[in-house]
């Protein structure tokens, strides 16, 4: 009896995981959109190591960049660029994403912290954010120092960017990623669950036989 009634469960889960990475390979077939005139605003490469080290200083910056006051419409553009990029890289909370080559978040993650790099240079130049900007871009420094990042590189590390071109994960390569692959598993067996426990308790109890 207990199978039985685990095993609804254990179905619904695995057809939540299922849709989803035949949902995601197939609408995320290519890992860029390219806008194709490339209009957008160019956005230098970052490296491997910095960016293991923007990583941890991206919520600051954004937070200053998004109450500046001597703005422009590039600035905003990358700012913009910035918080979409970290969307599209489901908010850089997959493992590996930062610090692992071979993610199939990455790339996407290099572009999201190669803009927000960018966002933090920019506001060097503005009076009233330069002081907080040059106490992040200081604190960035001192930690490249102390933990050696300053010369490590990966294959993405000479890669620049451009706001007319979205980089998306390279859903096809999740499967072959074992931490990628555990995290979406898990995730869509939660939903699974939730879905399996909306059903259970919105079914109408059966009326008890007098």
């Amino acid at each position: 009896m207990k199978n039985d009634r685990a095993r609804p469960l254990l179905l619904t889960a695995f057809s939540a995981a299922a849709f989803f990475c035949v949902v995601a390979g197939s609408a995320f077939a290519h890992s860029r959109v390219d806008g194709g005139s490339h209009a957008g605003l160019n956005i230098p490469q970052i490296s491997h190591g910095e960016m293991a080290v923007i990583s941890d200083y991206r919520g600051r910056i954004i937070d200053l960049a998004s109450r500046a006051v001597e703005t422009n419409e590039p600035f905003r553009r990358v700012l913009n660029y910035a918080e979409i990029q970290y969307s599209y890289c489901l908010w850089g909370r997959m493992p590996g994403s930062v610090t692992d080559e071979e993610s199939p978040f990455n790339e996407c993650a290099h572009a999201y912290l190669a803009a927000a790099k960018a966002v933090l240079l920019s506001m060097r130049e503005m009076s009233r954010e330069r002081a907080a900007a040059d106490e992040i871009i200081s604190a960035v420094d001192a930690d490249m120092v102390r933990r050696g990042l300053a010369l490590i590189t990966c294959r993405f590390s000479g890669e620049a960017f451009n706001t007319a071109d979205i980089v998306k994960p390279r859903w096809s390569g999740i499967p072959f990623h074992a931490a990628s692959m555990a995290s979406l598993t898990g995730l869509a067996s939660l939903f699974g669950l939730g879905v399996f426990g909306l059903r259970r308790f919105s079914r109408p109890k059966a009326q008890s036989s007098e």
